[in-house]
């Protein structure tokens, strides 16, 4: 299927209308569903920053208050340990994925080893407590409840390093895929300049169509000139069509008027033969048969210039039929 006609261009340029419309969709789509995931880890990340000093505040709370309920600590503990593990394996029933560089990979392994300083030091501090009430056991816990402060100062760092990570991968993803919205957006503003100038080229070669028909009709009725157009495939088959009436009513044109032509001639023959023959009439007249003879032959002539004379009318009435038809082409 050739391409140089309207159907396929408005086809063509509607097909990627369609496509750039689709990846636009899609890439916000895409995005949105990017930065709800991407809000959700880093949601989880930050979380993992309050639950250390949950922790560390939990602990000071208990060793203050001579308390040995560590429900609340046992709790922020195994929420730690499970988001953690989460961010770093992934965790298909919330919808996190696994780390996605490897510098984030790497800043959760460190803050995996810095958390298993600090859940040591948890884990010792609830066993002293148990056996507080012993006093040799008091500088003990005032030194792993100062241990669990400083680790958890490092810790506590890190995971504000790792949400900084998460949330800078985010920008920079976002970043990436508005590029591809730009660049769609750019690419759909090149189609509909492009659509705008096919359009017009189209209205162009149209415009150009008509006025070689009206120059068509006001032309010499004798001889109609063909139309030369190079257009779009629709206008070049209306103008073979048009061309085609044209060459008949030029062909018919011709012969008409060849046709008068001989019968003039012919009829200018029989003139100059009868002519001929009154000198011969002339010269036998005391002849009766060669006269009676003659006579008939007269009478032939006669006839046969009248039949060439209503051929010569006839075509001449065809000449002014097809002139008839050119004028009311004119008049439409």
């Amino acid at each position: 299927m050739t391409t140089n006609t309207i159907r396929a261009k408005i086809q063509v340029i509607g097909a990627f209308f369609v496509i750039l419309m689709l990846s636009i969709v899609g890439t916000t789509i895409y995005l949105n569903a990017k930065n709800k995931k991407d809000a959700l880890i880093i949601n989880v990340a930050g979380k993992e920053r309050m639950l250390t000093q949950r922790i560390s505040k939990n602990i000071f709370y208990l060793y203050h208050n001579n308390s040995k309920d560590t429900t609340e600590l046992d709790s922020a503990t195994e929420e730690f340990i499970y988001s953690l593990n989460s961010l770093k394996d992934g965790n298909t029933l919330t919808g996190i994925p696994k780390a996605p560089t490897d510098k984030i990979a790497a800043q959760i392994s460190k803050i995996e080893i810095l958390w298993n300083n600090f859940y040591n030091n948890i884990q010792r501090f609830k066993e002293l407590l148990i056996v507080r009430d012993k006093n040799e056991n008091e500088l003990i816990i005032k030194s792993t409840v100062n241990s669990v402060y400083n680790t958890n100062n490092n810790l506590l760092q890190e995971v504000d390093n790792l949400v900084t990570m998460y949330t800078n991968h985010s920008e920079n993803k976002t970043e990436y895929i508005k590029y591809f919205q730009y660049g769609f957006g750019f690419m759909i503003i090149i189609l509909i300049l492009y659509s705008l100038s096919q359009l017009k080229t189209m209205e162009k070669n149209a415009k150009k169509f008509f006025d070689y028909s009206q120059q068509l009709i006001q032309s010499d009725v004798d001889h109609l000139k063909p139309i030369q157009i190079e257009a779009e495939t629709e206008i070049v088959q209306a103008t073979d069509t048009l061309n085609c009436f044209i060459d008949k009513v030029n062909s018919a044109m011709d012969y008409s008027a060849e046709a008068i032509e001989h019968s003039k001639n012919a009829s200018l023959k029989l003139e100059e033969i009868t002519d001929e023959f009154d000198k011969v009439i002339d010269d036998l007249n005391n002849s009766t048969d060669i006269s009676r003879q003659l006579n008939k032959s007269e009478d032939m002539v006669i006839q046969s210039t009248e039949d060439l004379i209503n051929s010569t009318q006839k075509l001449q009435e065809l000449k002014a039929e097809l002139d008839k038809l050119i004028l009311s082409c004119k008049s439409s």
